[in-house]
């Protein structure tokens, strides 16, 4: 009976680390340019966002909140490096101060994921 009940122990605890693989496969942002957190000397002209795993364009993007809390125009979206990189053009001459960059994506296997960030331009 011990050993009945130890197998299907096992059993119950492999079946649930298979499962739970899946939940795992997350589109995570890895990096980002600006860099999180980050301190730039000059405006950037796009925002590239790199993640864990390929992501959907249709189904992903971004909003950038300015220093006023106004919203900062992007345009141009496109992946790149396999689908892990989402590069957005941000408009010339950002003025100095803190950005918000607020992200959502679906990763291809359908897991959506969100978040956000900040940067800052110096003076």
């Amino acid at each position: 009976m011990t050993r009945t009940l130890l197998s299907r122990t096992a059993i119950a605890v492999l079946l649930a680390l298979g499962l739970a693989g899946p939940a795992f496969a997350h589109a995570h942002l890895k990096s980002a340019v600006p860099a999180v957190d980050g301190t730039v000397a000059a405006a950037p002209s796009e925002l590239d966002l790199t993640f864990s795993e390929a992501i959907n364009l249709k189904l992903s993007g971004v909003k950038v909140t300015g220093p006023d809390g106004g919203a900062v125009a992007t345009t141009g979206a496109m992946l790149m490096n396999a689908d892990t990189t989402l590069m957005v053009a941000l408009p010339a001459g950002l003025k100095p101060g803190s950005y918000k960059v607020d992200w959502h994506a679906l990763a291809r296997d359908g897991h959506a994921t969100h978040g956000s960030y900040g940067f800052t331009v110096k003076p």
